[in-house]
């Protein structure tokens, strides 16, 4: 079964009582209960995690490279200023989706440059906690279309 991790940046840890009105109220749990049951039904196997540390996220995303067969990231404030992490996304060589909770193009100017979108396949945002099930119906199709790939 493909593993997929779903890797959690900073601060994503306070969701339900930061900021529902932007971020919702769904916890961080609520959300991997969510994705879990997704990843069921997609045939998927994944591995949740959330840190508040970039270092931290470099690392899983290199141990990815080795454990993995895709990646779903919201890497939170790091999305906007983490070189480290398109580094680490870009040797990873594996599918990546980007997901954001808010619409990042809807609030602060700095907010609308990604770095993680130079490494993802794709990016999902402004749907809430259903964008982390979304991006895992893409991870998966993503992870399909290399394996046909790979048959030819």
């Amino acid at each position: 079964m493909p593993i997929v991790f779903i890797l959690n940046g900073p601060n994503l840890n306070l969701l339900g009582v930061r900021d529902p009105s932007i971020y919702g109220r769904d916890t961080l749990g609520d959300i991997e209960e969510r994705c879990t049951g997704r990843a069921a039904a997609l045939g998927l196997e994944i591995d949740f995690r959330q840190t508040n540390h970039e270092g931290q996220l470099v690392d899983w995303i290199q141990e990815a490279r080795e454990s993995a067969d895709g990646i779903v990231l919201n890497a939170g404030a790091l999305t906007h200023t983490s070189v480290a992490l398109l580094d680490a996304l870009s040797a990873a060589e594996l599918p990546v989706v980007e997901v954001h909770l808010s619409n990042i193009f809807r609030r602060e100017n700095f907010r609308h440059h990604s770095y993680v979108s130079l490494a993802a396949n794709g990016v999902i945002c402004g749907l809430g906690a259903h964008g982390y099930e979304l991006a895992l119906e893409a991870i998966a199709s993503l992870i399909e279309g290399e394996s046909d790939e790979a048959a030819l």
